[in-house]
């Protein structure tokens, strides 16, 4: 069993993320989306899905970007 990085809980079917070098382990999805999904940088909304990043800043949407000033975003639909 492993401990998760955000709760502690230490379960039987904890998993690991491996992602940017590092191995991180959560016992479910929604601590893994608490520590790993990004926050769009206009609403503060974490991004589950796909989101957009401009230069290096991240928004759920173009909506968001546009209102950030970010120019030629276009969603995904």
């Amino acid at each position: 069993m492993a401990r998760c990085e955000v709760c502690g809980n230490d379960y039987g079917m904890s998993f690991e993320v491996h992602a940017q070098g590092a191995v991180h382990v959560f016992d479910c999805f929604s601590c893994a989306i608490h520590r790993m999904a990004p926050i769009c940088e206009h609403c503060r909304v974490q991004i589950i899905g796909q989101g957009v990043e401009v230069q290096g800043h991240w928004y759920c949407g173009g909506h968001c970007a546009r209102a950030e000033g970010r120019t030629g975003i276009v969603d995904k639909v």
